[in-house]
């Protein structure tokens, strides 16, 4: 991984950095931490925040979900949209990929139309998706430039 590649965040990240005890907890706040100075350089989704909003307004817990959001924002701020192209793509997708969940293909397909070909994430299903990398959250956190 060099510094100048730009990967893409997955919900997991701020979801472990966030939570409580988990093997992923400290180094998804590592990654973040490695965002917010600069160390990496990150982009993220709609569907992200979708994703966030969607499991913390399902607990009722409306400030929460509001404060996670907007902090993954600041230290993310790079947001693709997802368009009708990306829709187009997933189901294109869902034709080599048929296990993965809509939501991250969604993912996969706003990565490939955005020429984004790294992904972190805890989630290791991406790592039958060809066109993409996943790089674990405790290789990013670790990674020397």
């Amino acid at each position: 991984m060099n510094q100048a590649e730009t990967l893409f965040i997955d919900t997991n990240i701020p979801m472990y950095a966030a939570g409580g005890e988990h093997p992923y907890k400290e180094s998804s706040q590592q990654v973040l931490d490695r965002l917010f100075r600069g160390e990496l350089r990150g982009v993220t989704n709609a569907e992200v925040h979708q994703e966030i909003l969607h499991r913390f307004l399902a607990l009722r817990l409306p400030e929460k979900a509001r404060d996670m959001s907007d902090r993954f924002q600041a230290l993310v701020p790079t947001v693709i949209p997802v368009t009708l192209q990306d829709i187009v793509r997933v189901r294109d997708l869902s034709l080599r990929y048929g296990s993965l969940p809509a939501r991250d293909l969604v993912h996969v397909a706003t990565m490939l139309n955005s020429g984004v070909r790294t992904i972190v994430s805890a989630d290791r299903h991406f790592d039958q998706v060809a066109e993409i990398r996943r790089l674990d959250p405790m290789e990013a956190a670790a990674a020397v430039n």
